[in-house]
């Protein structure tokens, strides 16, 4: 499940790099008493040995090497990386083979096929933060009526994106999203001054769903399934977002004193404005960030993620793809949420999000449903990494 932040600041990022030169420091200027150098930044990719991951000879590594092979399938085995490891995979024997024989010969085959590579932040930390997220299943309806009404939309027709890549390859992975006002391209709406465009897009809406606040937090995940008034259900997914920034209305609660740091969980938040319906509106303002929404079926072990294919429950995570490819096999080393208890497990880059930023940085696919959702609401955990990489991959 898709869920980008890209923001107008990186016009900005465009236009120094097009336009202004580099200014050469001085050389007779004399050093700055008391002030150190910077020291270089760390590289993202430090190489590391199979023995340096904790808990890897007792994984599952059968099962995913059968979500790697489907996800080969479905669209890896097209992209020069993963051709010939994809072609290597499906060579390796299937379930029908003896259990511990086939999960054996997976693993050997991860160690043949892989190198691992740790993963680690530009001041030298090779710990980051592991949050949690999930399908989130809402009541709705295809027409406008109580208790039918907070509005889905798709992409609007004046939303504008720009792929920055295109002009300046140092820029990919990332957008500009704005909106033609006279001749100037401007930031889009906010999601403030979304509301206030609702009224009159009422035509274009392509779902009404119950809750607003169920509603905001399937924004945050990405996508969502809907419970329709007739009993059927169907899925939404991201098809796009406003070009804002994310901002977390938990830390805009804490900050106000509206709520305690361990009270700002989904559950905290949800309660809160149960208890506050008079400010519900200020609080989702806090978050100017918008999703925009497409229709897809309901059917697979999970939504489609940014790499094209279901996301499977407790295998699937979301990371920066710019220090992570997509499709790469990761070792995760962490805690279970707001516990102590060991979770380590192999994992397949299979999702991006807005908030996931940073090499050691990861986002948890906990599955469809209230207790997927009452895990991933709990999970802000330190977690260290390491991608697999193919043997003849040099990052």
């Amino acid at each position: 499940m898709t869920r980008r932040n890209l923001t107008l600041p990186a016009l900005l990022i465009a236009a120094v790099l097009a336009g202004c030169a580099a200014v050469p420091a001085p050389t007779t200027c004399p050093p700055c008493p008391g002030v150190e150098a910077p020291k270089p930044a760390a590289k993202p990719l430090q190489p590391a040995n199979w023995a340096d991951l904790p808990g890897w000879e007792s994984d599952d590594h059968a099962a995913v090497l059968e979500l790697f092979k489907a996800q080969c399938a479905a669209t890896l085995g097209k992209r020069p990386l993963w051709l010939s490891t994809c072609e290597s995979a499906s060579k390796v024997g299937s379930g029908e083979t003896a259990p511990a024989l086939f999960n054996e010969g997976a693993k050997a085959w991860f160690e043949a096929s892989f190198r691992p590579w740790q993963l680690v932040n530009p001041d030298g930390n090779r710990e980051g933060l592991v949050t949690g997220y999930y399908e989130p299943v809402v009541r709705g309806s295809r027409t406008q009526k109580p208790p039918y009404l907070t509005p889905v939309f798709g992409p609007p027709d004046d939303l504008i994106v720009v792929e920055l890549a295109e002009l300046y390859p140092e820029l990919k992975h990332m957008r500009l999203r704005g909106r033609i006002q006279g001749r100037r391209l401007v930031p889009y709406y906010s999601r403030a001054d979304w509301a206030n465009e609702e009224p009159r897009r009422a035509g274009q809406a392509l779902l009404w769903v119950e809750n607003p606040v169920d509603f905001f937090f399937l924004q945050i995940q990405g996508s969502g399934q809907v419970e329709l008034d007739d009993g059927s259900k169907l899925r939404i997914g991201y098809a796009d977002q406003n070009g804002h920034p994310y901002r977390s209305i938990g830390t805009w609660l804490i900050e106000r004193g509206e709520l305690k740091s361990h009270e700002a969980s989904m559950q905290g938040i949800k309660a809160w404005a149960e208890r506050n319906p008079q400010r519900l509106q200020e609080l989702l303002n806090a978050n100017p960030s918008l999703v925009f929404f497409r229709e897809l079926k309901a059917e697979g072990s999970g939504p489609p993620g940014a790499l094209g294919v279901p996301l499977t429950p407790e295998r699937s995570l979301a990371v920066d793809p710019r220090h992570t490819p997509l499709g790469a096999p990761v070792w995760l080393a962490t805690t279970r949420p707001n516990a102590d208890q060991t979770l380590t497990r192999l994992m397949l880059a299979q999702d991006t999000g807005g908030a996931i930023r940073g090499p050691v940085r990861a986002d948890f696919y906990w599955g469809t449903g209230p207790e997927a959702g009452s895990l991933a609401g709990k999970m802000k955990q330190r977690g260290s990494m390491w991608v697999l990489l193919p043997h003849w991959h040099q990052p």
